[in-house]
């Protein structure tokens, strides 16, 4: 971009930015100590269910065609809305309060999670900490005008900025905190403030009732001239000319190790990609964390979060309450690696236990992501739960634990949104369609006896309901069979009762899982590949391969006839 000079212009000094800042903070203690004495209150947020009638809107791209030296500050802008969108999101403004943008948000700067972007000063475009959050409040004044709000204080641009709203004299121009834009409702509304993929997007909600009456603008003749960036002009005796121009890359926030998602990672990773794991598990040799970390850029792991997950999970035996603090320990390790991420970070590849966390966060707006599905999405998994549960009301574990409402909405519009589904899984697969990404199952190195004249079949369990602990039982019990477990006894203590049962897991003639919910079934793949039968059902997510007897989930009669045809019953 050439920037065509006026007759007066000249390149700004060092000097004269010095007096600039001198300027502003001369404005700033002002205004901070007008504010201290009759300023605008910090508004509250509140729940947005209770506020459902759009009365305004606005959506503007975040992204544009820019020369590579602006490409960094463009990522920094859209960082910079996102920290900002997390901050105003359901902010009530109660019937005559007024809303102020720079009361409500706090300053823009590095300590708060804001990055380098670009903001007008003096006529030109420059880098700046929490740069292009004028595109937020262009936005705002556009939906306040809309929805008829008295307009208290609102500043235009010096310079028009291609591509905003400046050019239809809708933008409102801001600046740390003595250049502010505030306005006021005659009614309760609920400003929401989010980012998708591709666009930011700001609303105005109302309980009900009509939308207000929206304030015109006359179009008017605009004089001011197109502001030009920094990083792109062609005055290089200016001493803010250019910048060193960055790549975006590419981030993996990994939790416990898959070896499927291990060679996922290496065969796509390039070497600006940053890896994100709870501990590096090969060095502290903790294979539950075993990833492969090289070939990255950078590692980065989240110890005291890990840590302390463990000392929460020490003891804990499978139920809800293990559940509950799977969750709660899955929060703390996506808030903690969410603070590590990069501006330019553009493109992400999630594993699903942080994944509604950072979506709900605002962490994965304007940028494109992929899932490492570990399980089904909880959507579906407790739907499927909730049908067994109608059907077999006396098994209690059916209907134990469910998560709360608000993390299934994220985790299914994270879902939604995602470019791509990452699973070993045909099951959870096959509800993607073409996003989804079917990897090969590793055949784990374990090794079992076959032993085709027992009369011992293998039960991998956990001994619960979902597994198809009741469907094994029928079948032991139907056919006189021995049951090796492996797995906690969920069920109670006198569950078996009337089945002989071991812990040996030599000389089987079939592994089965009737399993509901099955979400790595790899002793299934040991067993197969130690050439040893095995009866299933699709949730177990094994697809056809040979070897493998499907059968439908919660049918015992399904299950005996299978076990009768391929073991000791032929």
């Amino acid at each position: 971009m050439t920037l065509a000079r006026e007759h007066d212009w000249a390149a700004p000094t060092r000097a004269g930015a010095v007096l600039f800042e001198l300027k502003a903070s001369a404005f700033r203690l002002r205004r901070l100590l007008r504010d201290a004495l009759v300023g605008p209150k910090r508004l509250r947020r509140m729940d947005a269910a209770l506020f459902a009638t759009v009365v305004a809107s606005s959506r503007t791209p975040l992204w544009a065609e820019v020369p590579p030296a602006e490409r960094a500050l463009q990522r920094g802008k859209v960082q910079n809305l996102r920290v900002a969108a997390r901050r105003l999101d359901r902010t009530l403004l109660d019937a005559g309060a007024v809303f102020s943008f720079w009361k409500q948000l706090g300053r823009a700067s590095r300590a708060r999670g804001f990055a380098r972007g670009r903001m007008l000063r003096e006529g030109c475009i420059v880098p700046a900490t929490g740069g292009g959050l004028c595109q937020l409040s262009n936005a705002l004044y556009d939906v306040a005008l809309k929805a008829g709000c008295e307009i208290v204080e609102r500043h235009a641009h010096s310079r028009r900025v291609p591509g905003s709203l400046a050019a239809s004299g809708r933008d409102a121009t801001v600046a740390w905190n003595y250049v502010d834009l505030r306005f006021a409702s005659e009614r309760a509304l609920l400003l929401r403030v989010r980012l998708d993929a591709r666009d930011l997007i700001v609303e105005l909600l109302a309980q009900g009732g009509a939308a207000a009456r929206e304030h015109e603008i006359a179009p008017g003749a605009d004089s001011r001239r197109d502001a030009a960036s920094c990083e792109s002009c062609d005055e290089t005796s200016c001493f803010r000319h250019g910048g060193a121009a960055t790549e975006g890359h590419r981030a993996f926030l990994v939790d416990e190790f898959w070896p499927e998602f291990d060679s996922h990672i290496a065969a796509n990773r390039h070497g600006a990609d940053r890896l994100f794991l709870p501990l590096d598990g090969k060095r502290w040799r903790r294979p539950q964390y075993g990833w492969s970390t090289d070939g990255f850029a950078s590692v980065r792991t989240a110890a005291l979060a890990t840590l302390a997950r463990a000392a929460l999970m020490r003891g804990t035996e499978q139920g809800p309450k293990r559940r509950h603090l799977e969750l709660r320990t899955a929060e703390a390790l996506a808030r903690r690696f969410a603070a590590m991420l990069e501006a330019d970070a553009a493109e992400l590849c999630v594993t699903q236990t942080l994944l509604p966390y950072l979506w709900r966060d605002g962490h994965l707006g304007g940028r494109k992501f992929s899932v490492l599905m570990t399980r089904l999405p909880m959507a579906q998994l407790q739907t499927r739960l909730d049908a067994a549960a109608r059907r077999h009301p006396e098994r209690h574990t059916l209907a134990d634990f469910r998560a709360d409402p608000s993390l299934v909405r994220a985790e299914s519009a994270a879902l939604a949104a995602a470019q791509a589904v990452v699973t070993p899984h045909s099951d959870i697969a096959a509800l993607f369609g073409g996003r989804a990404v079917l990897l090969d199952w590793k055949t784990p190195p374990t090794r079992f006896k076959h032993a085709p004249a027992s009369r011992r079949i293998a039960f991998p369990g956990p001994n619960i309901a979902r597994k198809g602990a009741y469907e094994v039982r029928d079948a032991a019990r139907a056919l006189d069979l021995e049951v090796a477990l492996l797995g906690s006894d969920l069920e109670g203590t006198d569950f078996w009762t009337g089945v002989r049962i071991t812990r040996n897991f030599d000389g089987v003639a079939a592994f089965v899982q009737p399993a509901l919910i099955e979400d790595k079934p790899h002793r299934l793949l040991a067993a197969l590949s130690s050439g040893i039968p095995v009866i299933a059902t699709k949730a177990c997510g094994l697809g056809q391969r040979p070897g493998l007897v499907l059968v439908p989930a919660g049918d015992s009669d399904a299950l005996i006839s299978a076990l009768r045809a391929v073991t000791f019953q032929r």
